[in-house]
């Protein structure tokens, strides 16, 4: 049971890097300054960032350790997430691709309401 649960989590890291690989490139192709860094060619980890302008950046880090969310502005922290609370935020803003958002329209608002 348990080796049937690690392969089955190293192909969700696998497809969840994969995705994170084209989010970076559509968030690219919108006027996003994004980018999605992998380790080695197994997929089993990546780095994505993107840019939500007004020094506002987002860095998702996924590896066999874990998954987390981070929103920064201005260098400092807002808020950390982890595990499926990411996911959830990594939805969000990949809800701004889904609807065609550019950057300058974007009503992206970090789930915390600090200032």
């Amino acid at each position: 049971m348990f080796i049937r649960l690690a392969e089955q989590h190293r192909q969700f890291v696998q497809d969840l890097v994969m995705n994170l690989q084209a989010l970076a490139t559509v968030l690219e192709n919108k006027g996003y300054l994004a980018s999605c860094y992998t380790c080695g060619s197994q997929m089993n980890s990546a780095s994505f960032m993107v840019s939500l302008g007004d020094n506002h950046l987002i860095r998702f880090l996924v590896s066999d350790y874990g998954i987390t969310w981070t929103e920064m502005r201005d260098d400092r922290e807002l808020m950390k997430l982890e595990g499926a609370e990411a996911i959830n935020q990594l939805q969000d803003l990949a809800n701004l691709v889904k609807y065609q958002v550019q950057p300058s329209e974007s009503s992206y608002r970090p789930v915390t309401n600090y200032v």
